[in-house]
């Protein structure tokens, strides 16, 4: 056990208090803020590294505006499972007291923690369910040297200024107050009598034995006051239950996945209910919010626990819950499905790593005119008083938005079995570099296509490929010069810039390669962009008296030769936050909030072992 947590063992009894005593996996990178009502209601700010997390008591909490500085008194190191930790301390026991877990996330120092600690200002970024962006923790004057300061940075989009109560103040884990947890009990009971007023049937449900309700296609939206729309999420449909310490997750086809996904498994053990089973979608987030299903498949592939709780803290999942099964012993698939909804709701956070699917009544075409327009998978339409049924049924369709786009020919594959013509033809788009590979495109061709078009493809087969990009290895592949040009139907492009499920449309004989331009690439404009600054008299140089506003007027001077040197290279930035003669930290890393327009790389650190 880390010596590291000798006093935080000191204080406590370990046969008495719930607390986690430090024999937990690691979890590299988590932070979590805790409320904990002791002997005055406090926040606890926790930031793990060196295995442990180091700790600071908030009184007043954090607060999204920088003129809001926050007495923040550094106390012992805590265990990395504390990060969990949600619960009532017992009476006579150090901190006693209910306790929620308020907020939790990744954290990212800017620059050394350890040297920031050490000169007293600790720079860093925030991804939680609340707290966002960038924070600095700095240590004042003090009788106990503990004191500091947590106060939020400007610039990254997550300030608030002027607000009372800018969070939501229950636990992410629970749902609950922090005065609610003691009575814990009392949201079941709630439930329960909404149970029985619905007359909800009394049988036993076993999780593992309920098979799921799928969603008949449906190609066009629609509107219908009787039905309700939700978003499809891309992502692993899964039955999860707990049945008292023991939570379950399973995928649609029965395969048990509860160890895959510690992290949701845990937080099923928060919710304030012991039984019940429930519906839903396991999806891993960008920083965007949206579901990335090559980031959820990297976790589904991992076996290994320590692997796997790793996974966990740097790829979090979260559960997106539509429908609730069964609650104690009642069985709830009988009732309509807006009753089951209003129920689910009552179990669920707000905000957390276990969300309740968000809803619209009737609005089927303006929900799918949104969701197309921000690119998301689609759309469920769900008849509002449909009982749960094992099966494909009518009562739930599924409206998908696939995407469309053109893309050229830059080589095949040969054919294989009794195929005829090729196997898939390999496509590419356009950006300023040149032709950019984007993956192979094998379904929808008909025999005579295939045909025609390997006799086309023959004529201009070419000795090396003519684009860019990962090329798949291996022999069967013939590169051609860019003259064709193809419709495709695809679910996404992936994070490794590769087409996910294409489909063949048509030949575009009236389209060239030039027009095909990489998808999702921002439209062309003459226009400037505008980017805010502030404080730009601060001075930067104290000796000449140049400022922040100096140093823009200068770059914009030099910019004429500067950028050329700089056009298509990663930039990293040796920061001065404080002038020239303050500390200065190394960043690499581009934040969440840099503008869309701003170009960005994965560059691999060999140091840091990470992109």
């Amino acid at each position: 056990m880390s010596k590291l947590l000798d006093e935080y063992r000191r204080k406590r009894s370990a046969d008495r208090t719930p607390e986690p005593m430090g024999a937990g996996a690691a979890r590299p990178g988590v932070f979590v803020v805790q409320k904990h009502s002791a002997t005055r209601m406090h926040y606890d700010l926790r930031l793990e590294w060196d295995g442990v997390l180091k700790s600071w008591a908030v009184p007043r909490g954090p607060h999204p505006d920088p003129a809001e500085k926050r007495l923040a008194m550094q106390t012992e190191d805590h265990p990395v499972e504390y990060a969990d930790f949600e619960g009532v301390i017992p009476d006579g026991e150090y901190g006693a007291g209910p306790m929620i877990v308020w907020d939790r996330g990744l954290w990212r120092p800017v620059g050394d923690p350890r040297e920031g600690v050490r000169a007293g200002k600790l720079l860093f970024e925030l991804k939680g369910f609340k707290l966002k962006g960038m924070w600095t923790l700095v240590r004042i004057k003090g009788e106990t040297g503990k004191e500091w300061l947590l106060i939020k940075e400007t610039g990254d989009g997550h300030v608030r200024r002027g607000v009372a109560e800018p969070y939501e103040d229950s636990s992410i884990l629970s749902g609950l107050a922090v005065e609610e947890l003691r009575e814990r009990g009392k949201r079941a009971a709630g439930m329960r009598a909404h149970c029985e007023a619905l007359k909800a049937p009394r049988r036993p449900v076993v999780g593992e034995d309920v098979q799921p309700m799928l969603a008949e296609p449906r190609s066009d939206p629609f509107d219908d006051r009787d039905w309700l729309f939700e978003l499809k999420y891309d992502g692993f449909r899964s039955i999860v239950s707990r049945d008292g310490a023991r939570p379950r997750i399973f995928y649609r086809r029965g395969a048990d996945a509860t160890a895959v996904f510690p992290d949701l498994a845990r937080a099923l053990l928060a919710l304030p209910a012991e039984r019940f089973i429930a519906d839903g979608e396991i999806a891993v987030l960008d920083d965007t919010g949206r579901p990335v299903f090559q980031r959820l498949q990297k976790r589904a592939l991992l076996t290994a626990p320590r692997d796997v709780e790793r996974a966990a803290a740097e790829l979090p999942a979260t559960l997106f819950l539509f429908d609730l099964l069964a609650f104690e012993d009642f069985d709830l698939r009988p009732l309509a499905l807006i009753e089951r909804k209003k129920l689910l709701l009552q179990l669920v956070p707000a905000a957390g790593p276990i969300r309740a699917v968000d809803y619209v009544e009737g609005q089927g075409r303006a929900l799918y005119a949104s969701v197309r327009e921000l690119g998301l998978e689609g759309i469920v339409a769900k008849r509002a008083q449909s009982a749960y049924r094992s099966g494909r049924f009518r009562d739930w369709q599924k409206i998908r938005i696939d995407r469309v786009g053109d893309f050229a020919v830059v080589g095949f594959t040969r054919a294989e079995g009794s195929r005829t013509g090729f196997g898939s033809v390999h496509v590419a788009v356009q950006n300023t570099e040149g032709l950019v590979y984007v993956g192979k495109v094998g379904g929808g061709f008909s025999e005579k296509e295939l045909t025609s078009a390997r006799a086309e493809l023959e004529a201009l087969r070419l000795d090396k490929p003519p684009c860019m990009g990962p090329l798949p290895g291996g022999r069967g592949h013939t590169w051609v010069q860019p003259k064709l040009v193809v419709e495709v139907r695809y679910k996404e492009i992936t994070e490794d810039g590769l087409l996910r499920q294409p489909t063949f449309l048509r030949f575009r004989s009236d389209k060239a390669p030039a027009e095909c331009i990489e998808p999702g690439a921002p439209p062309v404009t003459l226009l400037p962009r505008e980017v805010p600054f502030s404080n730009l008299d601060k001075v930067f140089w104290p000796e000449e008296g140049y400022t922040k506003g100096d140093l823009i007027d200068y770059y914009r001077a030099v910019s004429p030769w500067l950028l050329p040197y700089l056009r298509d290279r990663p930039v990293v930035l040796t920061r001065y936050p404080d002038g020239i003669a303050g500390k200065s930290f190394f960043q690499k890393d581009a934040p969440d909030y840099v503008p869309a327009w701003v170009r960005t790389a994965r560059v691999w650190s060999e140091e840091g072992s990470r992109d």
